[in-house]
């Protein structure tokens, strides 16, 4: 009676020994390699070298081991075409009928910051290769390339002899994305080597975190996907505590939070962000008093918003935040008692950003924002905010040290406000907020409106240029003292008069920070 082979060769050795010992239950001989063979050997599954059954060595120090007719004739034979079958049985090649295999740790090592012979080591040659063919020849072959698919394989084998046609295709569709998220990764990283922000073709691979119970609306359907290995501080890569099922907007909200907070890694800052807009920033010694000092300055907005912390929550903390109702809070950790004191709130969304997010060098995982629109995809570098000592005084009265501080706190926040974006600030708290306007005079009306009395000697951002003086107008009306803008409108001239007529000090910047 002819042999049934089974061919296991996996990096991810996660349910390796419990598959392959349901394997030899029904019968099945296995072909193995490497570690995955020693693993098997250690844990008493009988396993057959697959040198010995090709009858040839690993050579090129283990860099060709499967690459053989036995194997790939085994992989991609058709046993129910005649033709293949006279093929296989003159070749002496017997067919394979279950294969798992998942690939080198590419992604992971190169995370690590591997040296590129290292690297490059760790690109899969025969792996692929396996995955590809099995998947291919999926009428005939069963492909597994995750560990969490183990078990409905078995189960399919013991109910009924033989995968079902439905499971052997989803496989099948599953390991050629394996593949390709594979390949993907190791283009981005050899792009990355040669300084390509936009090679051509742009290859991405995002893995599906979890289906949402809607999109933006609830007419709308939506998922959570995520790069496969986190580098940086992300949203997509933290640990969610406890609370609610994560929404497409808490999920929007939370990585506005989490990229403003991440400006301020100096000190202790706490960020409250309500539909995709900051209405509260603060920094000060320790963060419940940053916090609460955010949370005070638009209480209203506050409730029901998105808080992000750059420091661990602790229990003075987790009080204050306990006092308003939130969706959820994002930080570098949790210590015990805030934990205990947040379980009180069972539907608040808890988010461990790991400790990056507090460190003196946190930065965000991605450094390109993607964007599709009908048809494609928008692709640019990460709005950076500039050194302020490029900046220009154009006015005739030059801001002093506190005003400086002042007007290098809302030019942090500024780019984070839809345009056309104005913010009014102090050295460590943001006052006002006005954007998302077609004209520009407007957002500061409406920032003006917001801040009242508590925007005298105030700072002011501009994301863009004025394009009229009725804007620094305005914000003089309101209190304000200082501006900082790009520059750059044809009535500089006029804008720089009116500044000088309030006696408002007034630089630029010569970069924009539109945000659409």
């Amino acid at each position: 009676m002819p042999r049934v082979l089974a061919l296991l060769s996996v990096s991810d050795k996660r349910g390796l020994v419990p598959f392959a010992q349901g394997l030899v239950r029904k019968g099945f001989t296995i072909l193995s390699t490497g570690g995955t063979l020693a693993a098997l050997e250690a844990a008493g599954v009988p396993a057959k070298k697959v040198s010995s059954h090709t009858g040839s060595p690993e050579i090129l120090g283990g860099r060709v081991k499967t690459l053989h007719p036995k194997i790939h004739g085994g992989l991609l034979g058709r046993p129910t075409l005649e033709s293949d079958a006279r093929e296989l049985a003159a070749n002496g090649i017997e067919p394979i009928s279950v294969v798992a295999v998942n690939l080198y740790p590419f992604r992971e090592t190169v995370a690590k910051g591997a040296l590129r012979d290292e690297a490059i080591e760790q690109i899969d040659i025969g792996g692929p290769a396996m995955v590809r063919a099995s998947a291919k020849n999926a009428e005939h072959v069963t492909i597994v390339v995750d560990p969490a698919d183990y078990d409905a394989v078995l189960q399919e084998l013991e109910r009924d002899g033989a995968p079902s046609q439905g499971t052997r295709r989803r496989l099948q569709r599953k390991a050629f994305a394996h593949t390709a998220a594979y390949d993907a990764a190791i283009a981005a990283w050899l792009a990355a080597q040669e300084a390509l922000t936009f090679p051509d073709p742009m290859t991405l691979s995002f893995e599906k975190a979890f289906e949402l119970r809607y999109g933006e609306n609830p007419h709308q359907r939506g998922a959570f996907y995520r790069a496969g290995v986190s580098t940086g501080v992300s949203v997509a890569h933290a640990a969610v505590l406890q609370g609610k099922e994560l929404s497409y907007n808490n999920l929007l909200d939370l990585d506005a939070a989490l990229s403003l907070v991440l400006e301020f890694p100096e000190r202790p800052t706490s960020v409250v962000v309500k539909h995709n807009t900051p209405c509260g920033v603060a920094s000060d010694d320790d963060v419940v008093t940053a916090y609460r000092a955010a949370r005070a300055i638009d209480e209203t907005s506050a409730f029901g918003g998105i808080v992000a912390l750059n420091r661990t929550v602790d229990e003075a903390t987790a009080q204050a935040l306990a006092e308003t109702f939130l969706e959820a809070v994002i930080a570098p950790g949790f210590d015990a008692r805030a934990r205990e004191v947040l379980a009180t709130k069972k539907n608040l969304r808890l988010l461990d950003a790991g400790p990056a997010l507090g460190a003196p060098t946190a930065r965000p995982l991605a450094q390109l924002d993607v964007r599709s629109v009908s048809g494609g995809l928008l692709v640019m570098d990460r709005d950076a905010v500039e050194p302020a000592a490029e900046w220009k005084v154009v006015s005739r009265r030059r801001p002093d040290n506190a005003e400086l501080a002042a007007l290098r706190f809302a030019w942090r926040v500024c780019k984070h406000v839809k345009s056309n974006a104005i913010v009014f600030s102090s050295a460590t708290r943001l006052l006002a907020v006005g954007g998302g306007q077609t004209s520009r005079v407007d957002s500061v009306k409406i920032a003006a409106t917001r801040g009242g009395p508590l925007l005298r000697g105030s700072a002011v951002a501009s994301d863009a240029f004025f394009p009229f003086r009725d804007g620094l107008d305005a914000l003089a009306a309101a209190g304000a003292r200082c501006v900082v803008q790009p520059g750059g409108s044809m009535r500089d001239a006029e804008v720089i008069a009116a500044a000088d007529e309030h006696d408002l000090a007034m630089v630029f910047t010569g970069v924009r920070h539109f945000r659409h």
